[in-house]
């Protein structure tokens, strides 16, 4: 399963073309994403077949909210639910950088039908481990944890993800969702260690790296192989 992001209809149509079973859909990818307008979420949801996942993120200055965010927030996942969106890219950690399970129950407890992708928020906590149990209770909504492992990118986090991977099939709870750092250089070394099931990609399936160029074919039929094989090629 490969996830790619996206920021427009034209890159998710492609992207669809090009073999991706799922997006994630955000503005502002230089600061980590945050919430598109609705008017680009009906477009690109509208112009591809493949699940679309949106992120709800109002700010890039911290993933600890204050009560109107978090009203914000609420309120942007209900509008999302009215036009029939429930795929849902979220997170929230609290000032003791545990999660913030309040915030999650609330979007929870408004759509039942909700589908969420835990972001990188997670990567800030204090104990990743016990962070996925705190989220195990929510698996049938949280469906899914994106993390480099509490580092930078994936590689240094490797360690971390494989135990996080381990810890996932032990447990059948949320999916865990390597992110950062993943492209066609880096992709045979990780999964041949983590063995994930899905793997989210943002500029390591772009031509030269940058996500205002268009996608790579060669690298992205690369990477295929390597997940198929489970090794370098």
């Amino acid at each position: 399963m490969m996830e790619w992001i996206v920021e427009n209809k034209q890159d998710a149509v492609s992207a669809e073309k090009l073999g991706a079973d799922r997006l994630e859909l955000i503005s502002s990818y230089p600061v980590g994403g945050v919430t598109p307008s609705i008017a680009l979420i009906r477009q690109v949801v509208d112009a591809v077949t493949i699940p679309v996942q949106v992120m709800v993120r109002p700010d890039a200055y911290s993933f600890v909210y204050t009560d109107d965010l978090k009203n914000v927030i609420l309120e942007d996942i209900k509008l999302l639910k009215s036009y029939g969106v429930n795929r849902i890219v979220l997170g929230a950690i609290k000032e003791d950088r545990t999660i913030d399970r309040d915030l999650i129950e609330r979007a929870i407890e408004q759509n039942n039908e909700i589908n969420i992708t835990f972001h990188r928020a997670f990567d800030e906590l204090s104990d990743l481990q016990k962070g996925y149990q705190d989220l195990m209770p929510y698996k049938e909504h949280v469906k899914r944890i994106l993390t480099s492992g509490g580092t930078p990118n994936c590689s240094q986090g490797q360690p971390v993800l494989k135990k996080l991977v381990q810890l996932q099939r032990e447990t059948n709870g949320p999916v865990i969702l390597p992110g950062s750092g993943l492209n066609a250089e880096t992709i045979g070394k990780i999964h041949q260690e983590i063995l994930a099931d899905e793997y989210h990609f943002g500029t390591g399936v772009r031509i030269g790296g940058s996500m205002t160029a268009g996608f790579d074919p060669e690298r992205i039929e690369y990477i295929r192989q390597v997940l198929n094989s489970g090794r370098s090629i």
